[in-house]
Order: structure tokens, then C-alpha cells, then sequence
């Protein structure tokens, strides 16, 4: 079987699962709230209000609802496969067990993916509302939105690839969720360090809090650099990845 027809499967596997439900909570949540608690300080004047308003909503959204979401949707990836010893059956195909992981991956990133999708487009509409609301006029900044949401997305893999591992490597799901959670929490602090460059859990909040010194400091640039963040992502995402192929069904292999 090729890797297109594993991925054609695992697609069919989360079909109708309850992971669709579960990327619109954290955008409804985190979006509603952002937008509801900026839009009693606007007026007609107010400029760079879709700035301030993605800004609002992403901080948090960034570094712990996107994150908590996405540990979810691991752990119920990896649960359709262990329940009824599934995994066994997975591994007696004929398929190569490094594909299978890969495979399960990127239907990982592709949930990552809706996500942020969903919270692009929530956030446009209840933006335009509030807008609406509040006689603002100013054009809704499309492309200024579409860099950060890409920015969300990459900025995620390498914890992606650390969660996903974390998964593969724990049998019991309490105990995987425990630890990504664990890491994800101090994502904050450590933000403001300078480790935060070979600490992936904080990469995506790190970036938004770029984008917050750069509104409030009138355009004056935090310089975050693709040195060295881009060699250490890199890095780490590819050792999680390497980590998760090499020991996916290994135990039960034996």
C-alpha cells in the first residue's frame, strides 16, 4: 500500500469522530471573549482595531487553548488504535511501520490546520461585527491575518511533533496529556527567557507576543529572527518525528 492510500484510510478512521466538534471550542471561546472585551473601548476613530483585536484573541489562543486542543486530539488519534488492540491489527498489514506514524501525523496536522482555519474565520466575523457595532471603518486587513495564521501553523510543528511523540511513547493516556500539559503551562514564562528558542511549547505564543511589542511600541520591530529559531524548530521537529517512527508499534511488535 503507498503512503497516499495509508493516508486515505486514516482519513476514513477520524471521519466521523468527535475531533470536528472539538477545534470549534477553543476559537468560539477564546475569539468571543477577545473581541467582547475590546469592543467597549472602540469608537468611530479607533485605528488598528483589527490589530488589537487579533492580538486580544491570539495571545491566549496561542499559548494554551490551540495547545490543549491539539494534546486532545493526539491522545484520540492514538485512543482509535490502542482500544481492542487495533494497533495489532494496524501492524499486521502489509505496510511498512514508519509509514503508519507519518501517516497518522498528518491527519494530526491537518486537524491543526481547521483549527486555525476556524479561528480565522470566527475571528473575521465576529470582528466585522463588532466593527459594525461601533461605526469602525476601517478595512478588514485580510493578508495582515492570513501571515499571522500561517505563523500560528508553523510555529506549531515542532510541538506538534514533541505531543505527538509524547503520545507514542505513553501507553496510558493520563499520563501522556499529564506531561504535555505539564510543558505546555510554564510556555509562558520561559517566553521570556532566552530559552524560549529550543523550548517548542512557547514558539506560537512567542511569535503573538512579538506581534503585541510591535503594536504597542509603534511599529518598532522585537526582531523575531529566523536565527536561530528556524535551525533549533528544525531540529527538534525532526527528532520528534524520528523519535515517533522509529518506537510507534515497537512494543507490540515484540
Amino acid at each position: 500500500m503507498s503512503f497516499l492510500e495509508i493516508l486515505k484510510i486514516e482519513f476514513i478512521k477520524v471521519k466521523r469522530s468527535k475531533m470536528i466538534p472539538l477545534i470549534f471550542i477553543a476559537p468560539l471561546l477564546v475569539v468571543a471573549s477577545g473581541v467582547a472585551n475590546l469592543q467597549s473601548y472602540f469608537s468611530p476613530e479607533y485605528t488598528n482595531a483589527w490589530a488589537a483585536m487579533f492580538i486580544q484573541s491570539a495571545l491566549v489562543y496561542a499559548y494554551y487553548l490551540l495547545p490543549f486542543s491539539m494534546i486532545v486530539v493526539c491522545v484520540m488519534i492514538a485512543g482509535r488504535e490502542t482500544g481492542n488492540n487495533g494497533i495489532l491489527k494496524m501492524l499486521a498489514l502489509p505496510v511498512s511501520r514508519y509509514v503508519l506514524p507519518a501517516a497518522k501525523f498528518c491527519i494530526l496536522l491537518f486537524y491543526l490546520l481547521m483549527e486555525i482555519v476556524v479561528f480565522l474565520v470566527v475571528f473575521v466575523i465576529t470582528g466585522l461585527i463588532a466593527a459594525n457595532n461601533t461605526g469602525i471603518t476601517e478595512t478588514l486587513p485580510i493578508m495582515y491575518l492570513l501571515k499571522w495564521c500561517v505563523g500560528l501553523f508553523l510555529t506549531m510543528l515542532p510541538s506538534m511533533a514533541i505531543m505527538w511523540a509524547i503520545t507514542i511513547l505513553f501507553d496510558k493516556p493520563l499520563l501522556s496529556v499529564g506531561l504535555n500539559l505539564f510543558l505546555v503551562i510554564p510556555s509562558v514564562l520561559v517566553a521570556n527567557t532566552l530559552f524560549w528558542v529550543v523550548y517548542p511549547y512557547c514558539y506560537s505564543g512567542y511569535l503573538v507576543s512579538c506581534s503585541l511589542h510591535d503594536f504597542t511600541a509603534k511599529g518598532v520591530s522585537t526582531g523575531f529572527t529566523l536565527f536561530p529559531f528556524l535551525p533549533s524548530a528544525i531540529l527538534i521537529f525532526a527528532l520528534a518525528l524520528t523519535v515517533t517512527i522509529t518506537c510507534f508499534g515497537k512494543k507490540e511488535m515484540r
